[in-house]
């Protein structure tokens, strides 16, 4: 349900079509002598106008298709948390991430590239140059709002009391009863950056992201191409080929 409305209030003007019959001339009066000048006055200045404010209702957005930045995932019951940060590639359909974080007590460092076009996600030990090479079975989804997703609410997270202390963003939710998934995502109105998603599925369940430090473009392109020492992988296939199965 939209909470915010844009309403446009046109104006015109429609000029009469009624018709008179004419009047006969008047004779012309003599001319009025000419009135004294009148004092000078000092007329007020005019008012300034005041500004008009047209709000755009918020829309469904895309992210930048290159971004690099930080993030934290975490599930609600405390079992999975991570912290890294990642580069996108949205034409590409590329992926990396280099996190830490706990699962079920367990501490993890990971680095990760997924290539979706490929079907292929490397695990990669960079101390140790070894690889793994597993079948990627996901689906890319890139970072923006669905064309049907419901708008919650437009709001600031700080403050608009000084230029530079809030940030304007909107949240979305929506579902995918296909897939069985739901979501919320909350995106910045200006530039449509990702700032933090809820999304649920039935063998995840709630999976919190938040997004921070960005930056739109990829300062280093070959960090999405597999290092030397993956190229003779060999390609596992089966078992939990996505994100979170290459942890749990």
């Amino acid at each position: 349900m939209h909470f915010l409305l844009w309403v446009a209030l046109v104006g015109f003007l429609a000029e009469s079509c009624l018709t008179e019959r004419p009047h006969p001339p008047h004779p012309p009066h003599p001319p009025h002598p000419p009135h004294p000048p009148h004092p000078s006055h000092h007329p007020h200045p005019p008012h300034p106008p005041h500004p008009t404010h047209h709000p755009q209702p918020p829309h469904p957005c895309k992210s930048p298709p290159e971004l690099e930045g930080q993030l934290t995932v975490t599930t609600p019951n405390g079992d999975f948390f991570a912290y890294g940060k990642y580069v996108y590639d949205a034409d590409g359909q590329r992926i990396r991430v280099t996190d830490l974080g706990q699962y079920k007590n367990e501490s993890f460092h990971g680095d990760i590239l997924l290539l979706f076009k490929e079907g292929v996600m490397y695990m990669i030990n960079n101390e140790n140059k070894t690889c793994s090479k597993k079948e990627l079975t996901d689906t890319f989804h890139p970072l923006e709002i669905p064309a049907n997703a419901t708008l919650l609410g437009q709001v600031v997270l700080g403050s608009l009391s000084a230029p530079g202390e809030g940030l304007l963003v909107n949240t979305w939710a929506g579902e995918n009863p296909e897939r069985e998934t739901k979501y919320v995502l909350t995106f910045t109105e200006f530039g449509c950056l990702p700032v933090s998603s809820i999304f649920h599925t039935p063998s995840t369940g709630w999976i919190s992201t938040s997004f921070f430090n960005i930056i739109v473009g990829i300062k280093d392109p070959s960090s999405l191409i597999p290092p030397p020492f993956c190229v003779n992988a060999t390609m596992e296939r089966g078992g939990n080929g996505n994100f979170f199965g290459a942890f749990f």
